[in-house]
Formats: C-alpha cells, structure tokens, sequence
C-alpha cells in the first residue's frame, strides 16, 4: 500500500485513529507525562509521498544526545496531550499546527527512564519550511511511510535483562529504537488496518536510564 499526501490519506489516518481503542498507562504518580508528535508531512521530493517528521537530537544535549526521535517532551502544568505535542512541534522544528489537526492518540509507552509517553497524530498541511531549535534538534528528516516499515527492516531482539522483545527499525545504516521504533511501528500497523500493542516491546539497554 502506498500513501500520498492528500485528503484521502488524511482521511484515512482520521478514520484508523477513531476506531482505535488505545491502551493508556495508569495513574502512576512516579511516572511523569510526555507528548510526542507523529507529524504527518508532504515528503519534500516532489514526489506527493505522506512521510512524518524524524528529528536527530544534537550531540551536545545531556540526555539522548544524537538519538533520532519523534519531536515531543514533558507535559507542562495544565497542558493536555494534544497542547503539549502542538507546542514541542512548534519549539523543536518551528511548525504552528492547529489543534484540529490531530487526527488521534496512540497508545501510551512507560519508559525505562520514567515516562509515560503518549503519542500524537498530527497532520501539518504547511510544512515546506521548518524552523529547527540547535538546542533541540539537529536534523530534521522527512520520513516516508511507504516502505518504512517492512519484515525485512523491522527485527525484534531478545535480551537477558527482560522478557520482551527489543524493537528495532533499520535506518541509515543503523536501527531506531523503542519508544521510537514501536510508535511508528504501531501507527504503520494501524495504517493498514492492524493493531500492535506499544506494551509488548522493550527498549535497549543503553536506553535504561
């Protein structure tokens, strides 16, 4: 199946995302909330491809320095999900996106760090030009979703630590990890109509803390 950046995809993410029973976390006091953005994109080739937003974390940060992930943080103090997704984006990669473009929520992924993420879908009709924050955001890609997620360049890894498989999708001559990896890997399940559970994968070690 491949997906262009038009009405009829974005219809159809509106519709996958309604019909889907997400499996929130509970009201783990310990666990501090986050919002991350699936920030749905025209790819800028030419070629009309729907693809969402990748960013890679400069080398200089504290935590996560040069890991790639979707553009997200904390929840500020009486922002919901949907508020917080819309202003990482803004801060992180300089998109202002209305909230009447989320499309949905997917399900939400404890971290080993303490977080429990709840991921955004947001379709970005203006994109063409996007503002990156140094202190943030190195890179910026456009991913397209057509062939992103595939059996042979999605792999699950087994580790002594825990009974759950380690997610990983090839990329670059490297892999993208859980939390990462299993959002995009659940919405590119659900595109097509499938349903994964976050729930089931685990993170790599050097991703524990």
């Amino acid at each position: 199946m491949s997906f262009s950046f038009n009405a009829g995809f974005k219809a159809l993410v509106a519709t996958r995302c309604a019909g889907f029973r997400r499996e929130a976390v509970g009201t783990d006091k310990a666990l501090k909330q986050a919002a991350v953005a699936i920030t749905l994109v025209a790819d800028d080739d030419g070629s009309g491809r729907a693809a969402f937003i990748l960013t890679e974390r400069p080398s200089t940060m504290r935590n996560h320095a040069g890991q790639w992930a979707l553009p997200g943080g904390r929840c500020d103090e009486g922002e919901t999900i949907a508020q917080a997704a819309l202003r990482e984006i803004e801060e992180e990669i300089g998109l202002r996106v209305p909230e009447s473009e989320v499309l949905g929520t997917l399900d939400d992924f404890v971290s080993r760090s303490g977080y429990r993420i709840t991921p955004v879908v947001v379709w970005a009709e203006e994109s063409k030009t996007l503002r990156l924050n140094p202190e943030e955001v190195a890179i910026a890609y456009r991913i397209p979703l057509d062939g992103f997620v595939t059996k042979e360049n999605v792999s699950f890894v087994s580790i002594e630590e825990s009974p759950r498989p380690v997610i990983r999708i090839a990329l670059m001559g490297s892999h993208l990890h859980a939390p990462t990896a299993a959002i995009v890997y659940q919405f590119s399940e659900l595109l097509h109509g499938r349903i994964a559970r976050v729930s089931e994968y685990e993170q790599p070690l050097f991703a524990w803390r």
